[in-house]
C-alpha cells in the first residue's frame, strides 16, 4: 500500500494527482460506470494557475434570473454555516434551478470572501461567475462556465441538498478533485484502495511512455504491448 487513504485525511494525497490520473485510478475501482462522476467540457477551471482543487462539498440550489419566491437572506447565513461546520477544506456547490442558467452569476468577491475566511477554497457552478481579478487575487478557485457581469435577483433557494451540476449528482460532503483538466466526484467505495490503483496507472504508464520515447521504438513492438 502506497498511502492509508481515508474519508477524513484524503485531501493532501490527492492534492498530489491529476485529475486524469485519478480518473484512470477510480475506474480501476470498478465502483462507477466509466461515464459517470466528471463534469463536462463547459464546466471550466477558471484559474488553472492555482493547481489543484480538492475539498468537500457543500450544495445549495439557487435561482437568479427569475423570482418563484423572494429573497430570504436567512438562507444566505444558513450556507455560511453548513461551509463552516463542513469538513476541510470545503468547495462550495451551485446548481441553478431558474430557467436562463446562461445569465447566471453565481458568486462574487464579497461572497468568495466570506467563504475564504469560513475555509472554503472554491465553487463550482452550473452557470457563471463575476469579479475575477478580486477573486483571483483570493486565489479562490473558480470552477463555471464562464464570467456574467450581473447577479440579477440571486437567491439562495435550498442549502445541504443534493445538486445536479451539468448532469453530476453532488451530495454533501462529497470530495471533489479539479485542475486545469477538469473536475470530478472521488467515489467513497474503495477509498482505501485507490493510492494502490492510481500508483498502477503511474507505472504502467511510464513504462509505456519510456518505451515511446526510447530507442526500440517500432509499430511492431508498440503493437506486442497494446495487444496481448
Amino acid at each position: 500500500m502506497t498511502t492509508s487513504l481515508s474519508y477524513e485525511n484524503c485531501v493532501d494525497y490527492l492534492k498530489t494527482v491529476d485529475s486524469p490520473t485519478l480518473s484512470n485510478g477510480i475506474e480501476l475501482l470498478k465502483v462507477r460506470p466509466n461515464y459517470e462522476g466528471f463534469l463536462p467540457l463547459d464546466v471550466r477551471c477558471l484559474f488553472p494557475e492555482f493547481g489543484r482543487m480538492c475539498g468537500y462539498a457543500v450544495t445549495a440550489q439557487v435561482e437568479t434570473m427569475t423570482r418563484m419566491e423572494p429573497r430570504d437572506n436567512r438562507i444566505f447565513l444558513r450556507l455560511y454555516e453548513e461551509v463552516e461546520k463542513s469538513p476541510k477544506p470545503a468547495v462550495i456547490v451551485f446548481q441553478e434551478i431558474g430557467a436562463q442558467p446562461e445569465f447566471a452569476a453565481h458568486c462574487g468577491e464579497v461572497m468568495g470572501t466570506i467563504f475564504t475566511r469560513l475555509g472554503a477554497v472554491g465553487l463550482v457552478s452550473d452557470s457563471g461567475v463575476r469579479d475575477l481579478p478580486e477573486v483571483r487575487a483570493l486565489r479562490f478557485h473558480y470552477f463555471a462556465r464562464g464570467a456574467v457581469a450581473s447577479h440579477a435577483y440571486f437567491r439562495i433557494t435550498r442549502v445541504g441538498v443534493p445538486v445536479q451540476v451539468r448532469g453530476v449528482v453532488v451530495r454533501p460532503g462529497d470530495i471533489l478533485h479539479g485542475d486545469e483538466n477538469g473536475l470530478l466526484t472521488v467515489p467513497r467505495e474503495d477509498l482505501e484502495r485507490l493510492p494502490d490503483a492510481i500508483e498502477s496507472v503511474r507505472s504502467k504508464e511510464r513504462d509505456l511512455m519510456s518505451f515511446v520515447r526510447g530507442p526500440d521504438f517500432s509499430l511492431d513492438k508498440l503493437r506486442g504491448k497494446i495487444v496481448e
